[in-house]
């Protein structure tokens, strides 16, 4: 834990960058933000909507909305009335991921164990969207990132528009790809998905939908035709394939830019980022740069530069591990990756990050250690290890009594 006279400094420079609601986790602050999650009910198709409400902080998810979410989508599954289930955002963005500051907050006054109920509740509602025994139509509008993604990924339909874009930039700020992201970025064409989880690197809804993250793609003008059309045209017993059909009026086969990254998949990615280590990673990335890359190289080399160096290393040996595993057995390891990193047992390189990047902004982070060269292997493997902790508890997802996961990817 960090020292008394850090934390207040911390606190303080907190509340110069967060609003009051969202220091609630220290202030005891009995303000809370209203319907932070909708719910809404189409009797006439059985559909239901579930949406993320928080427009003007790009909807970051919380304990509280995802322990709604949770509740009320395990009491979908068996109500004979539900046929699907349709998840949106308000505003222009789907989801900016979890909500770091109450995180952050609730940790540093010594409440650990919050954010990691809070992340117990994230994989078991990414669990349960990803092995629904009924149709959940993701309509991602906007930015996506983290825990936004880690529900929406693996649901069975996921339309995105010209306005979409995904991101997992968690490496930069201390943090892994997590979420289920190692099961879903691991299952992407060659290496694309090192690619994004060591990067961070950005990808509209047309590359979305070229490497597999995406289903359809929709025009954003007729995003709420579509959601309009689900609704009324459903019946209670529509199945997969009605759905499907009702989609594939609206979607089109998108044109990737001519500067798509995804177009260099062959050629440049699956070259540098299959190596067996981020340093021969990087290297092979240095060596692009040497002969006058273009600029999403450069701009790849510069993100992991910047990076915490453990967090890259975890992330990889995530990844990787991932590619062999079905969805549970990832789930699990997210589950110590990430109480490790929040109980800072290895290091804590999440607390400096988020200083750096998201509250004190001087973008300076001070890694620990400060170098790939000096992440051992065994200080990696340390964050993989189970955590056995009696305040803690196992990590219990939901009960499923069918084992196909619905995902497509």
């Amino acid at each position: 834990m960090l020292g008394f006279p850090f934390l207040l400094e911390f606190l303080f420079s907190l509340r110069e960058h967060t609003e009051v609601s969202e220091m609630a986790a220290i202030t005891c602050s009995l303000q809370h933000e209203v319907d932070q999650v909708r719910f809404e009910e189409i009797n006439s198709s059985g559909a239901r909507v579930v949406i993320l409400n928080r427009p003007t902080k790009l909807n970051p998810i919380n304990y509280e909305m995802v322990s709604k979410i949770l509740t009320t989508v395990e009491r979908y599954e068996y109500d004979p009335a539900v046929s699907c289930i349709i998840l949106k955002a308000n505003g222009k963005a789907f989801s900016a991921g979890g909500d770091v500051v109450s995180v952050i907050c609730s940790s540093l006054a010594g409440h650990w164990s919050y954010p990691m109920q809070f992340y117990k509740k994230m994989l078991m509602a990414s669990y349960l969207l990803a092995t629904f025994k009924k149709p959940v139509v993701s309509l991602i509008h906007g930015l996506v990132m983290g825990g936004g993604a880690g529900l929406s990924m693996q649901t069975m339909f996921r339309v995105v528009t010209e306005k979409t874009v995904f991101a997992m930039p968690e490496a930069s700020i201390g943090l892994f790809a997590d979420v289920g992201a190692s099961y879903y970025l691991s299952r992407l064409p060659g290496s694309f998905g090192e690619y994004l989880a060591l990067t961070g690197a950005r990808v509209d809804g047309p590359e979305m939908v070229a490497c597999g993250l995406a289903s359809h793609f929709v025009p954003s003008k007729s995003i709420h035709l579509l959601e309009k059309a689900i609704c009324e045209q459903l019946l209670s017993s529509s199945t997969a394939s009605n759905i499907s059909a009702i989609i594939g009026r609206f979607s089109q086969t998108p044109m990737l830019k001519q500067d798509s990254v995804f177009k260099r998949l062959e050629t440049v990615i699956n070259k540098c980022f299959s190596r067996n280590t981020v340093e021969d990673i990087l290297s092979s990335l240095e060596n692009e740069v040497t002969s006058g890359a273009e600029k999403w190289i450069k701009d790849a080399y510069r993100s992991m530069k910047s990076a915490s160096p453990t967090s890259l290393k975890v992330t990889l040996k995530s990844i990787r591990e991932g590619r062999r595993q079905n969805l549970e057995q990832c789930l699990f390891r997210e589950f110590f990756i990430s109480g490790h990193m929040v109980r800072g047992t290895v290091n804590r390189d999440f607390y400096e990050g988020s200083r750096a990047l998201l509250f004190d902004k001087d973008k300076k982070p001070r890694w620990n250690p400060p170098s790939l060269e000096l992440v051992t292997e065994e200080i990696v493997n340390r964050f993989f290890e189970d955590m056995d902790d009696p305040d803690l508890g196992p990590l219990r997802l939901p009960r499923r009594s069918h084992d196909v996961i619905t995902a497509k990817l």
